[in-house]
């Protein structure tokens, strides 16, 4: 599965890219997280609850980040456990372009699924990794520009 967006955020790149690196607002921005546990400037432990369609169930994962192109890109990868309703495994490239006083963030993501959810269907996985998606990029941009 791959997923790709282009989205302008209202405030400045440093501010963006500060944001996207502070787990304070990560943890409110990701649907569902429960905790979110930074254990090195690269390495992230998460456990967040979903559901995609009638699967509910409690990922645990881990999240390493390269930051090598910082601050115009970097790029994450990770796998996740949920247990009986299976796992995944992925990653997400981001690239941040300066507009004046706004971001323009566009990210490609790749995921592999198995288990249950996999069982559910293509439509309705990218379905549903949109709107997580479409959530997370709203509130981050909600809470980056209150911060403005």
């Amino acid at each position: 599965m791959e997923l790709s967006e282009e989205i302008t955020i209202p405030a400045k790149l440093e501010k963006v890219y500060k944001g996207l690196n502070d787990i304070t607002i990560l943890k409110e921005c990701i649907p569902g997280c429960e905790e979110l546990i930074k254990h090195s400037e690269t390495g992230l432990e998460a456990i967040v609850v979903l559901k995609i369609g009638p699967v509910k169930a409690r990922f645990s994962g881990e999240v390493e980040l390269n930051t090598d192109g910082a601050p115009d890109s970097y790029s994450l990868h990770g796998k996740g456990n949920g247990g009986a309703a299976g796992h995944a495994k992925g990653g997400a490239d981001v690239t941040l372009e300066d507009a004046g006083s706004q971001t323009i963030l566009r990210y490609t993501a790749k995921a592999q699924i198995g288990g249950k959810i996999a069982q559910l269907g293509s439509r309705l996985i990218m379905g549903t990794a949109k709107k997580l998606a479409g959530s997370f990029f709203s509130k981050f941009a909600e809470i980056v520009d209150q911060d403005a």
